[in-house]
């Protein structure tokens, strides 16, 4: 097979790729770029390679900071954006990165990058594909909860939109936001925001006075 018909179908199938994915197949990467120099692929960050309007403008930063860092979760701001879950627009991508892990160093896209340990890493993640890219992202329910945790650098009313419009579309369950709530350790913040948002919905059934929903 001709070698840029090999580079171009591995592009349509991995939606980015670098220099090392091309070798990987068996390819010089001198073909990747003179294949950029040619405008027969295009390059939309340092070492990241995709076919000509293969990516779309909302998706295209997600993709590349997923390509760049694997083990990295998008959260807060732009999980609520990927989610359809608030009104706000994030001029960097927000990514949890575990703590102790390396701290990635370029300038574009922009990161907003929060340090996560344990369970409140790990709870909640979600694999999606993102133009051919597995992005992780947090779950409508750990991102609320997060949003709680963090409201410090989000603010208070993102924390009660991204409740708000989580219920109210049912993107997630009172037993699932308590559960987030208590990976945060946040039951104590979200609990009368909770309490006060299934009491104008008595058909939730919810009895925050059962042990199941107690603090801790």
């Amino acid at each position: 097979m001709d070698r840029k018909r090999k580079i171009i179908e591995l592009a349509e199938r991995m939606g980015i790729i670098r220099p090392r994915d091309v070798e990987a197949a068996g390819i010089p990467r001198e073909y990747l770029r003179r294949m950029f120099l040619s405008g027969e692929i295009e390059r939309v960050g340092r070492g990241l390679y995709t076919l000509p309007e293969s990516l779309t403008s909302e998706s295209v930063s997600l993709a590349e900071v997923a390509k760049r860092i694997p083990n990295g979760v998008i959260c807060l701001i732009s999980a609520l954006q990927f989610h359809h879950l608030s009104t706000q627009i994030p001029h960097k991508i927000w990514i949890a990165i575990e703590n102790g892990k390396w701290e990635p160093e370029f300038k574009y896209p922009p990161l907003e990058i929060v340090r996560l340990t344990g369970p409140a890493f790990s709870f909640g993640v979600e694999k999606h594909e993102v133009d051919h890219v597995p992005v992780m992202v947090y779950s409508p329910a750990k991102t609320v909860a997060d949003c709680f945790k963090f409201r410090s650098r989000v603010g208070l009313d993102v924390a009660l939109e991204a409740l708000r419009e989580t219920w109210s579309y049912r993107r997630a369950s009172i037993d699932e936001l308590w559960e987030a709530a208590k990976v945060c350790r946040m039951t104590n913040v979200m609990r009368p925001y909770m309490e006060a948002m299934t009491y104008r919905s008595p058909a939730s059934g919810t009895n925050f006075s059962s042990n199941r929903y107690r603090l801790r």
